[in-house]
């Protein structure tokens, strides 16, 4: 298996929805991340986002700007 690749039956991979932690804050790194890949994207991110929240717009952003891959 390929680095890249995941192993289905891991369970290092949590969706973010199931976080313990999920509903606290965005951290401050997800914040500027957040915003840097919003910039690419031409996009604004609400500022009281959840960690899963912010964790979830990531992979959408990292997705429409290509970054991530």
């Amino acid at each position: 298996m390929a680095a890249s690749e995941q192993d289905p039956a891991s369970n290092t991979i949590k969706d973010p929805a199931d976080w313990t932690t999920g509903d606290e804050p965005a951290t401050g790194a997800q914040q500027s991340y957040l915003h840097t890949l919003a910039s690419e994207a031409h996009e604004e991110v609400p500022e009281d986002l959840t960690k899963a929240e912010a964790s979830q717009r990531i992979d959408d952003l990292q997705e429409k700007t290509g970054r991530g891959r």
